[in-house]
């Protein structure tokens, strides 16, 4: 399984691609948005392990534009944040409680 790792902490980062490697994985690593954006865009993947605070934007405008394109595939992310606020629209608000 193709997961792409969005992270900018590059001892995160590797060590978070060791770990999917050791349980059978195949991880490629972005440490920007801009080069997540370009791998997203050549290579298919079935999951994204998202950093949410990139040195050069977003990480949740990565994640908005995959699911404008239709992606369904599936999302870790992770923040160094202790305060975030997320509006979900109510359409998915109602998937998620059923």
């Amino acid at each position: 399984m193709r997961i792409l790792v969005v992270e900018d902490e590059a001892k995160l980062a590797a060590n978070v691609c060791a770990g999917l490697r050791e349980v059978g994985f195949c991880p490629d690593h972005a440490s920007a948005l801009a080069d997540a954006r370009t791998l997203a865009a050549t290579v298919s993947y079935e999951a994204i392990v998202l950093d949410l605070g990139l040195p050069d934007g977003n990480g949740l405008d990565l994640l908005r534009a995959a699911r404008r394109k239709g992606s369904s595939m599936g999302v870790l992310a992770l923040t160094a944040r202790t305060r975030w606020r997320i509006v979900l629209p109510a359409s998915t608000r109602a998937r998620m409680i059923t």
